[in-house]
């Protein structure tokens, strides 16, 4: 049934294609299995191509990216589509303002640059959930990235709508897409399953038509070049500059024994997890290493060549032996800083694709100007219990048990979980999450005096006391979902009983919380504030809100903002959610502020959500550099 649904609409874009003219048959891209390249036009061709994702960057600064990476002498970029970022809800899509994918398309197309196209639906990309939305997990059972029918009904309605959508954007409809990424490092996944392989197979070949180019991309190791590819798909390889190059391209070779060498991701840099050290790849290890596989013919793909920015949600986590969640920079270390900024890294990178293809003339784009606005200090608004009416004015769910995330249907940001103390606790009493059900962190009060926090695989007990009756409240925040490997299906919110000694808490309230959605609408800054304001050495403990205003000087240039001795939050500017700050944990210190979300002739607006415990004086700096590289440890 999944695969007819989508034969039915490539027959009727098929026909739509033909009859409007969008074909052109003079413009090909194939492969030359005889003399073991890509064909462009009937023509030897190899790309030199970097990764750049248009969700970790704001629209505005989308043309200065590509503009700076064809100037470093790339003829292609490499891109992923985050399904999550295109239909966050099931069935309602958005593809405007920053998800307007079309318009980047357009841009690079403007600029002279090729796309190799990754839809997924699976990207890995340390984003939430590898790109597939947290909506599939409301089916509790449900197999991701398998034959699974709920699963595969999903992908096929997804892909009918995005494959229709950049099929006008393929090499041979006058577009710049020559070739497209059938799932993604498949063969890292413990499923090995080759129907779902197949069914992918046909839905992008029913969809794309039977002349694109459709490849896979997997990791150096034979398991996951046997498990990751399939006939009729060309298998290409991963590797940085720990591999050796010969035995990687013998590997792939075993796979593909004709055709073009390609590696589609090569490391530029890394990424990096709160409370571990700053990733960096030597740039002389990648001019050097980039230099020998141009000189095989091979086609190179560099990942990143610049990461950009997880703000709000979007950023993953690793679960090997626990959980960790990825920082909110994605710098990457790549040639183009975070904020697009060229480095030597990306000179060096120039340097050596000028030995071997003509760079195009004049000098590199400048970085964007920078600017440290200064300090500037904050007001305590209120804690999370005196703003429900704000963020959940629906009241809450009542329920014997805890819900999670899906169930309640919110997917992303923070929840709070209430319910009664059943018995005196004069004493410190053992508060414990059995079986690591809280995913990913809570925050404990009891009264609105906060308590301490439970972690996901860190700190399973802490000890609370109250009286009989006593509110108890979890604050709990969802930390970016696991991106890779088995654990993908990572559920959120409290997943299991809570006990209390040996008692099951039960009879919750549970709200979501729209915090972005109230903050974009202008709160807290267009009423009154909901508790007079704190004294400055009065420290506040525990989930709570603070605002400020930074002043309009005449300038709207990118700024990095750093929260000194702040502990954990998230940091709205003028109702864009930054991203969560976390400088206790490190190592990233500073939250990238791109220049565009400021006003120049109006007040702009600060909103921070702090975790645990701010500062005596709750200030911030506007810097004009950033600090990615400092780590204190886990706290």
């Amino acid at each position: 049934m999944t695969v007819k649904i989508c034969f039915v609409l490539a027959v009727n874009f098929a026909y739509l294609a033909v009859n409007g003219n969008l074909v052109n048959g003079d413009r090909t891209f194939s492969i030359d299995y005889k003399n073991n390249c890509f064909l462009k036009d009937g023509k030897p061709f190899q790309y030199i191509s970097g990764s750049i994702h248009y969700s970790r960057i704001p629209r505005y600064y989308w043309k200065d990216r590509l503009v700076k990476m064809y100037m470093a002498g790339l003829n292609a970029v490499q891109i992923y589509v985050p399904w999550n970022f295109h239909e966050p809800v099931q069935g309602v899509y958005n593809f405007t303002g920053d998800r307007d994918l079309g318009h980047f398309l357009d841009l690079a197309n403007q600029t002279g640059l090729l796309v190799i196209l990754r839809p997924g639906p699976y990207i890995c990309a340390e984003w939430e959930m590898g790109g597939l939305p947290a909506w599939l997990l409301e089916k509790p059972n449900i197999l991701l990235r398998s034959s699974d029918t709920d699963y595969l009904q999903a992908v096929c309605n997804w892909l009918n709508i995005l494959l229709l959508k950049v099929s006008p954007w393929l090499y041979a409809n006058k577009g710049n897409i020559i070739s497209v990424q059938v799932e993604n490092e498949y063969g890292s996944y413990h499923a090995c399953d080759y129907n779902y392989m197949r069914t992918l197979q046909k839905i992008f070949r029913n969809l794309l038509g039977a002349d694109t180019l459709l490849f896979t991309t997997d990791g150096n190791t034979d398991k996951e070049m046997s498990c990751g590819s399939l006939q009729g798909l060309y298998a290409t390889i991963d590797f940085g500059t720990d591999a050796n190059i010969t035995t990687a391209f013998q590997r792939q070779r075993r796979f593909e024994p004709h055709g073009p060498l390609v590696n589609s991701e090569f490391y530029t840099g890394w990424l990096d997890h709160w409370g571990e050290g700053h990733a960096q790849v030597d740039q002389w290890k990648v001019s050097k290493m980039l230099r020998e596989m141009l000189a095989l013919g091979a086609n190179v793909n560099m990942y990143m060549f610049e990461g950009g920015t997880n703000f709000g949600y979007w950023n993953g986590a690793d679960h090997d032996t626990r959980f960790r969640p990825v920082v909110t920079s994605y710098d990457y270390d790549a040639p183009l800083t975070e904020a697009g900024d060229p480095t030597e890294k990306l000179l060096l990178i120039r340097d050596v694709i000028k030995e071997f293809r003509d760079v195009p003339a004049g000098p590199m784009p400048p970085a964007t100007p920078k600017f440290g606005y200064g300090f500037v200090t904050l007001r305590k608004v209120g804690n999370i219990a005196s703003l429900l009416n704000t963020f959940s004015p629906q009241g809450p769910v009542k329920s014997q048990y805890p819900l999670t995330f899906e169930e309640m249907k919110q997917y992303y940001g923070y929840m709070l979980y209430r319910t009664k103390l059943p018995r005196e606790l004069r004493e410190p009493t053992p508060l414990i999450s059995p079986l690591n059900g809280v995913h990913d962190r809570a925050y404990v009060t009891v009264n609105g005096v906060y308590q301490g926090m439970l972690e996901r695989d860190t700190t399973l007990v802490m000890n609370i006391s109250g009286k009989q009756g006593d509110t108890m409240d979890l604050l709990v925040e969802n930390m970016g979902r696991v991106n890779f490997g088995s654990q993908i299906n990572d559920h959120k919110g409290i997943l299991g009983d809570l006990l209390l000694v040996s008692d099951v808490l039960s009879n919750w309230e549970i709200y979501t919380l729209d915090m972005d959605g109230a903050i974009a609408g202008g709160w807290p800054h267009s009423e009154a504030p909901q508790s007079p304001p704190v004294r400055q050495k009065e420290p506040s403990a525990g989930p709570v809100f603070y605002m400020g205003t930074l002043q309009p000087n005449g300038l709207a240039w990118d700024t990095f903002l750093k929260l000194n001795d702040w502990s954990k939050g998230q940091v709205w500017i003028n109702g864009v959610n930054l991203g969560r700050y976390w400088p206790s944990r490190g190592p990233q210190q500073t939250l990238y502020v791109p220049g565009p979300l400021l006003s120049t002739t109006q007040p702009n607006n600060i909103t921070v959500l702090e975790l645990e415990r701010a500062p005596d004086t709750p200030r911030v700096l506007f810097m004009d550099r950033p600090q990615l590289n400092r780590t204190t440890g886990r706290s």
